[in-house]
């Protein structure tokens, strides 16, 4: 198993049927539905019927058989940690994992928001930064970008105006 931790009531010394499932594993850690299903001790229709259900996609070869990639490993803790630890249904599952998904590219949509606003930040200082230099020591002082409000009439102004 390599890197993969060992699962709950597991020794961390691989037993036969480890060693078995090992020489299972394809290239780019891609596992077949039998050595799978052994792995996390759950019958292999379990592993359709989630597939079936859209809860996991796993890859398939030319001959149609399923490979299952370490992110499709970690996908299937994640449901069976909801299904067994949590009591979570097929159906719940599935809305927590597309509110996963959600959140995971509102997290990116927000990387490349934060990424655009720090880009356009220091441009803007650079672009003053510049125009101060260019103005330094001009006779007459050019604008400095800053705007002025109004302010409110005070109610003794108010008064006098309105006495007029």
């Amino acid at each position: 198993m390599g890197s993969r931790p060992p699962l709950k009531g597991k020794s961390a010394a691989p037993t036969t049927s480890e060693t078995h499932f090992m020489a299972k594993k394809r290239g780019k850690g891609a596992y077949m539905i039998s050595a799978v299903a052994e792995m996390y001790d759950i019958h292999p229709q379990t592993l359709r019927l989630y597939e079936r259900e859209g809860l996991l996609k796993p890859s398939r070869t030319e001959g149609n058989t399923r490979l299952y990639t370490e992110e499709d490993l970690e996908r299937l803790e994640f449901i069976l940690t909801l299904a067994r630890d949590l009591g979570v249904n097929i159906s719940g599952i599935g809305i927590i994992l597309q509110m996963r998904e959600k959140m995971e590219l509102m997290e990116k949509q927000m990387q490349e928001f934060i990424r655009y606003m720090q880009t356009e930040m220091l441009t803007r200082f650079q672009q003053a930064a510049q125009q101060a230099e260019a103005t330094k020591g001009a006779i007459v002082p050019i604008g400095h970008g800053f705007v002025s409000r109004a302010r409110a009439a005070t109610p003794q102004e108010k008064e006098s105006s309105r006495s007029k």
